[in-house]
């Protein structure tokens, strides 16, 4: 069996490149990318039946909901395009780091999302499928012994949700046909975030601890 701290591993070996800070709080100041003409319409995020990572600090649909529903309308909100378009985010899983986790396990934050846009004027779904997110806290001295030690469960929520938002934003500019502009190349697979997500979603995911015996 393969331990939830070895499978984060390799989630991590695959986006902690990407994920190199956290996403700092949108302000007046932040800057704009170019969306074309995108302009935010129904931001929906659904957090039923949310999969908890093991070891994580509970969390219930609304406060997941009403974070990332707030993240989203903080950065998207902003635009003002000619056309509308409607943001749709399922959360599948979440992991709220705990404090009194073993320093070798160090859990880390995570979000597993899938999401969905849709063009307003042409009535119609523009992703085919899906689109799998899988949003990490960025590694630091401050997270390296484990968040739940250093931030609130509040504050674990509000930076998940701030990278989870400017991850979702990353993703419209590699498809940035929709908007009229050009894409950006991907920064990931689908392959490489299907892997991360392994790393909370997989009903093996048991962590173990160097003291850890095994019960006959």
């Amino acid at each position: 069996m393969i331990s939830l701290a070895r499978r984060v591993v390799v989630g991590l070996s695959f986006l902690a490149l990407v994920a190199c800070s956290d996403a700092k709080m949108v302000t007046e100041d932040t800057p704009l990318v170019n969306l074309g003409d995108f302009t935010l319409g129904h931001n929906v995020v659904v957090a039923t039946d949310m999969q908890k990572a093991p070891f994580s600090r509970n969390a219930t649909e609304e406060e997941v909901e009403t974070a990332l529903k707030a993240a989203m309308q903080a950065r998207f909100g902003r635009y003002d395009g000619d056309k509308l378009y409607h943001i749709g985010i399922k959360v599948d899983a979440y992991g709220l780091a705990a404090p009194g986790i073993p320093v070798v396990f160090t859990p880390k934050s995570v979000l597993v999302l899938t999401v969905n846009i849709w063009d307003d004027a042409q009535g119609k779904k523009l992703t085919d499928k899906p689109k799998l997110l899988t949003v990490f806290e960025s590694l630091s001295g401050e997270t390296l012994i484990g968040s739940g030690l250093t931030r609130t469960k509040q504050e674990q929520l509000d930076i998940l949700t701030r990278n989870a938002a400017l991850k979702v934003e990353r993703w419209l500019l590699e498809n940035g046909e929709w908007f009229g502009i050009d894409p950006v190349a991907p920064e990931t697979t689908d392959a490489d975030e299907a892997k991360a997500a392994l790393a909370v979603l997989a009903p093996d995911a048991v962590p173990e601890t160097p003291n850890a015996t095994k019960s006959n």
